[in-house]
């Protein structure tokens, strides 16, 4: 009778089933094509449509909003599951949360968990919007298990939910799409867009889940720091055409130590199953252990910190949608785990050559996916468990290894730094406190009101990793050999690359924990406005009082600086401090300044009793190139968010730009001066062809050039940094009316010569020694840490004619890296990084730093904001 009833089931949930997938639209029809056909591409808002139809149609999924794009895209997570769980997704997450969260779970509230939770898998889809396999094979995933009656499929669905971003980068999903169908059936069909993927940082979202300064990356950091707790997560890629088809895990060296041993070898049992799934089903070409490391945060896999077995994946590309035929004899690797492009234990069988299509990578992806969720449900119990493991052995490790805590003292430089690094880590999921009494530990006196961070906290290694100073692990391919290079950079160091003091304390204290009071809510330094005051003074310490000041201007507010010193309530308010003066008419707008600051500003109620200049924004143009260009969409990401205003101008535009009488400032971030000057990419003494549309493969040209120096000419300031600064070495010349003037800065980049001599800085926050009493230095300490790659360097010169030269920063002759890696880096010692020059009335600044690298090097900001309100000679 049993066996009757058993079988009466299975066979009224295959009559379900069988219902459900004749009422489950097929992407095909939805869209019109088979997703991944050649030269075939649908748009976000089409993708979701999709998505939202069949959430509608099957029981197994669920469709639900997450957060908001830069550019107003409304962003998902589609969970894909049985009914079952899909109907107890919040008892689920329950479970999530306590396994991720809870040290002190009993044995038996644990084994009830692992028995009653699932495993959650977290897939997030072309991120890089030119990678558009992963987001283009979503229907395709979401149709086949929102209606397969595949058994083996139904029990994994059983034991996982799948969680599908199915893109994690909606703007430039769109922008992609949109570029490759205007030039799709031309001769310039693939052609690359011109600009930033993104409505900022384009392939850069990919190094911004640390500082989490994007929306989108805020929005897919939430579910693995706040909300969902995942116990698994996969970002999904593509790379270049012309090697491996695809990469698996294991990554290659150096890998990150905080991490625990368990998260790297559980990436590598999945892995291990998809190398072995997509063999069996016929896919060449998979890699393991080839040039991708795992050392560094800032990726999406910043999840591994926080106990998450994390990975990605890399296919090879296509060109957008069409398809390519690779000849055999192009196909090479090189570097990381494979030097040949044979069989070898990386790469057991290797793809052949000939045509790659954009469903052959779509096949590739979904054939990983499968093995993923396949793994994920094999290992159900041992991976629920896991999860509570790291969370118990990593609050244990807190309480028994050193470092114990990081204190992070009131009295700061610069206050709001401290203020926006508390919120920081508390959006990653970290708890802070502050003191309650004073404290004397180890010999130093601590605060009422200091800032405490206990390692004793589940994510443990994410708080190790971003508060200590980074030692690159030095890993060579044979004994004494040749360094394995990082992949990205080698310093994120929160309170170094912020100049936040932070204590490391390596001695456990009961007294201290027993003074923690836990910071609930929003961290604030502010107090009340007083009912009389009539002006703030915002001390330039602060990055944020700069952005309050321009906020200020941009509203109409009446602004000026300090002209002296001055002292209130025993607070020091440095000349170069802002005014900011109360205008009755403008009530609202002052009171929502007053509240946007994190800090007590100084008050006064007697506007007689100060004494500034006048200050206005100047007029800003920004330099950025159609080529991608990363560091140009940084710049303008903290303009807008510091309320700068400022023109783009592509480097055509200069040529027939009116610039002296439209700008007093001119800021070119890094980028290579051939794009700048031709829109060609050079290599050596020769241009080679780039994959734009020839309307922008366009440079400034002598045209161009000689408008820039009539601008500098009539009184205009020039700031650049990066390799941009090699547009105004050399000699150059000045076109007036009846003559032409030649001159030269006096100063030169030397970092080529020394990268001969063995200077590698592969990315890494190095220390800046700055003078005192400068407009460049207002609000500065003494000493800062910059971020570098090692270029350029500058040599100054005795000045000739009507030219100047200062060196405002300079690296100290010894001990120079104060976070990261550098060799050889004591031949930087001595040598001028930061420099001001004067042609006639034109002033040059230029920086062989980023002094905004990927907005994540606040304790630079005000070097680059003082240069924007240098003074101009008219």
């Amino acid at each position: 009778m049993k066996q009757i009833f058993i079988a009466a089931m299975m066979l009224l949930a295959l009559i379900r089933v069988s219902a459900q997938e004749g009422s489950v639209t097929v992407p095909a029809d939805f869209f019109g094509f088979e997703p991944g056909s050649d030269r075939e591409l649908f748009t976000y808002e089409q993708l979701i449509s999709y998505l939202q139809e069949i959430d509608v149609q099957s029981p197994r999924i669920k469709l639900e909003k997450i957060g908001a794009s830069p550019m107003g895209k409304t962003m998902y997570i589609a969970f894909i599951s049985s009914e079952e769980n899909i109907s107890r997704l919040n008892s689920l997450k329950e479970i999530n949360r306590e396994l991720a969260l809870n040290p002190d779970l009993p044995e038996e509230k644990l084994e009830e968990m692992v028995t009653s939770g699932r495993t959650f898998v977290l897939a997030t889809l072309s991120m890089h919007s030119t990678e558009v396999a992963p987001s283009q094979s979503a229907p395709l995933v979401a149709y086949d298990y929102a209606t397969t009656t595949d058994p083996r499929k139904l029990e994994w669905l059983n034991n996982v939910v799948y969680m599908m971003v199915p893109c994690h980068n909606p703007d430039g999903m769109d922008l992609i799409v949109e570029n490759y169908k205007k030039h799709v059936g031309t001769k310039y069909e693939g052609a690359s867009l011109p600009q930033v993927y993104h409505k900022y940082v384009g392939h850069d979202n990919n190094r911004d889940f640390v500082i989490l300064t994007q929306e989108d990356s805020r929005a897919i950091a939430s579910i693995y720091n706040q909300t969902w707790f995942p116990q698994v997560m996969v970002e999904k890629h593509q790379m270049g055409s012309t090697g491996v088809r695809y990469f698996v895990p294991p990554n290659h060296d150096p890998i990150a130590e905080n991490v625990p041993a368990g998260v790297f070898h559980w990436g590598g049992v999945f892995g291990q199953h998809m190398a072995t799934d997509m063999t069996a089903d016929g896919l060449a070409g998979v890699a393991q252990h080839y040039l991708f490391d795992d050392y560094w945060p800032g990726s999406t896999e910043t999840c591994i910190w926080k106990n998450v077995i994390g990975f990605l994946t890399e296919a090879a590309s296509v060109q957008t949608a069409s398809p390519i035929y690779i000849e055999p004899s192009e196909l090479r690797v090189g570097g990381k785990g494979l030097s040949e492009y044979k069989k070898s234990i990386n790469m057991l069988l290797p793809w052949e050559g000939g045509w790659w299509r954009l469903g052959d990578i779509v096949e590739y992806e979904i054939s990983s996916t499968t093995s993923i969720i396949k793994t994920a449900s094999l290992y159900r119990e041992d991976i629920l468990r896991f999860r509570n493991r790291m969370c118990r052995e990593q609050v244990e490790a807190g309480k028994t290894e050193a470092p114990y805590y990081y204190i992070l003292p009131l009295k700061q430089h610069d206050r709001g730094e401290l203020v926006k690094l508390v919120g920081l880590m508390k959006e990653h999921g970290v708890r802070s406190y502050t003191l309650e009494t004073d404290l004397n530990l180890d010999g130093r006196l601590y605060q009422e009101g200091d800032v405490v961070i206990p390692l004793a906290q589940p994510f443990r290694a994410f708080i190790k990793e971003v508060m200590e100073t980074q030692e690159f692990p030095e890993r060579h391919y044979t004994p004494g050999g040749e360094l394995i290079k990082p992949y990205d950079i080698t310093s994120w160091s929160l309170p170094l690359h912020r100049n936040v003091r932070s204590h490391e304390i390596d001695v456990r204290s009961k007294k201290l924990e027993a003074s923690l009071i836990p910071i609930e809510g929003d961290f604030k330094l502010r107090e009340p406005m007083e009912s009389m005051c009539s002006a703030l003074v915002l001390n330039a310490n602060s990055n944020e009082s700069y952005r309050a000041a321009f906020l200020a201007m941009e509203k109409g507010m009446k602004v000026e600086r300090l002209k002296d010193d001055l002292e209130l309530k025993d607070e020091n308010y440095p000349a170069g401090s802002f005014i900011v003066f109360e205008n009755s008419a403008q009530k609202e707008d002052w009171s929502a300044l007053y509240e946007s600051l994190p800090f007590t500003p100084g008050m006064i109620s007697d506007k007689r009793a100060l004494y500034g200049d006048p200050l206005s924004m100047p007029r800003i143009a920004l330099l950025e190139t159609y080529f991608h260009d990363m560091d140009a969409g940084w710049t303008r990401y903290l303009f807008d968010t510091y309320h700068i205003p400022y023109k783009v101008l592509h480097p055509e535009d200069v040529k027939g730009a009116d610039l002296a009488g439209s700008y007093d400032v001119l800021i070119f971030p890094d980028n290579d001066k051939s794009i700048l000057m031709t829109g060609k990419r050079k290599s050596g003494d020769s241009y080679y062809m780039g994959s734009y549309h020839p309307d922008y493969v366009k440079g400034m040209e002598k045209e161009g050039m000689e408008k820039l120096m009539t601008f500098s000419d009539e009184g205009g300031i020039i700031i650049a940094w990066g390799r941009s600064v090699r547009l105004f070495e050399g000699l150059m010349k000045i076109k007036k009316k009846d003559a032409e003037e030649e001159f030269q800065l006096p100063f030169s980049d030397i970092s080529a010569q020394l990268s001969k001599d063995g200077l590698y800085v592969p990315g890494s926050l190095v220390k800046l020694n700055l003078i005192e009493d400068h407009p460049l230095t207002i609000g500065m300490p003494q000493q800062i840490g910059v971020f570098t790659r090692g270029r350029p360097v500058f040599r100054t010169s005795v000045p000739m004619f009507d030219t100047d030269r200062r060196v405002i920063g300079s690296y100290p002759e010894k001990d120079v890296v104060m976070s990261g890696y550098g060799s050889n880096a004591e031949k930087m010692g001595s040598k001028a990084a930061m420099i001001w020059m004067r042609k006639g009335k034109g002033q040059f600044v230029f920086y062989g730093f980023g002094p905004q690298f990927r907005v994540s090097t606040q304790a630079s900001f005000k070097l680059l904001f003082n240069a924007m309100l240098l003074e101009r000679e008219e």
